[in-house]
């Protein structure tokens, strides 16, 4: 089955498709066939995915002529961890994996991380298959070759580039998502527009009953639109040495949001949200931003139930400490992305004292 659309990431050599399509899951297998892989292949997903698709992932491959073998992972983001990383290393070695092997990640951002940096690091790296279940994982995390886990210190500090082989998106197994982990998801979308794409912020706006809804057009033009933009970013500089870094938009705050809470109380793309409405504030506050244009960003994000507000309950200090254990310090400074219009941004580098203030003051 062909997919609907395909985007490509442009790396020279070692460039690969997205495939975004309504049903095209079954395709995996006819879609590796043709890269020359391995017939050994280890698919590595958690329960509640492995049963809603794995055996659909499972007979395609077979009927491709690989030969799968699944290894499981528990859900959720605290188990993005050492200890279950070892896990993966050692079903990998039972499963009798070489160097020629493939691994292809089946679930959400948890999985494509855990997974990603197994097949980084599995042998000294081997193939990487990414087949994103999850809007947070179709539109972001499984395009660019980010992988990682966590250390209780920060999320992703361990990790590695790895670019897979090929994400294979299928938009049709957004249809089982929980109405809470889409609207999660729907805030790296948001992300993607005010930092990027005006016309996508106002497609964002005009649509928004569609996209909720999830009508087939509606989702499938938003997750091609936001994988097209995240490819050309990550064409333009693949491990994030300057302009990459920009889609950290409010990611910094909200990767501290996630360590101090311990993973357990809001979703990847809630705490992102939160970090960005503080990031459009903060823009506002260093006279960088119309204050208009926050509060569109901000009515945008509160239009998809997501949250704007940071807790009361989670101290200011201690937020500004565990934003200074963020991979993306240096020098005493971290690199906060701020906006300056609706598609144009501007880093500016914050003391762990001026972000407390701000966080205060805000």
């Amino acid at each position: 089955m062909a997919a609907e659309h395909e985007v490509t990431v442009q790396l020279g050599k070692r460039s690969y498709p997205i495939l975004v399509g309504h049903g095209t899951l079954d395709a995996l297998g006819e879609r590796l066939r043709p890269l020359g892989l391995g017939s050994r292949v280890a698919l590595v997903t958690n329960p509640t995915v492995d049963e809603l698709y794995g055996e659909r992932v499972r007979t395609s491959l077979a009927s491709a002529g690989f030969l799968p073998a699944t290894v499981q992972i528990p859900d959720g983001e605290e188990h993005k961890n050492l200890a279950w990383l070892a896990f993966v290393y050692d079903k990998l070695i039972e499963a009798g994996l070489d160097r020629g092997c493939t691994v292809v990640a089946l679930g959400g951002g948890v999985v494509g991380d855990l997974a990603g940096y197994a097949a980084a690091t599995f042998l000294r790296g081997v193939n990487l298959v990414q087949v994103p279940t999850t809007l947070v994982a179709q539109i972001d995390s499984s395009i660019g070759g980010k992988t990682g886990v966590d250390l209780a210190a920060g999320k992703n500090l361990i990790g590695a580039f790895h670019h897979p082989r090929l994400v294979l998106a299928d938009t049709a197994t957004l249809g089982t998502l929980p109405p809470r982990e889409l609207r999660a998801g729907l805030a790296e979308a948001i992300k993607t527009g005010v930092i990027l794409a005006p016309d996508l912020v106002r497609f964002l706006e005009e649509s928004h009953r569609a996209v909720l809804a999830q009508e087939r057009d509606a989702i499938r033009f938003l997750v091609h639109a936001c994988a097209q933009l995240k490819a050309l970013v990550v064409s333009e500089d693949e491990t994030e040495s300057d302009y990459r870094a920009i889609l950290n938009f409010g990611h910094t705050l909200g990767h501290a949001i996630e360590t101090l809470t311990e993973y357990r109380v809001w979703l990847h793309g809630e705490a992102v949200a939160m970090g960005m409405a503080f990031a459009v504030r903060l823009s506002v506050l260093q006279g960088l931003l119309d204050e208009r244009v926050a509060e569109r960003v901000i009515a945008l994000l509160t239009l998809y139930g997501l949250p704007t507000e940071i807790p009361s309950d989670l101290s200011r200090s201690a937020l500004a400490i565990a934003v200074e254990a963020d991979k993306k310090r240096s020098e005493g400074r971290v690199k906060f992305v701020c906006l300056t219009e609706i598609g144009r941004t501007r880093f500016e580098r914050l003391t762990t004292e001026e972000l407390q203030t701000a966080l205060e003051r805000i």
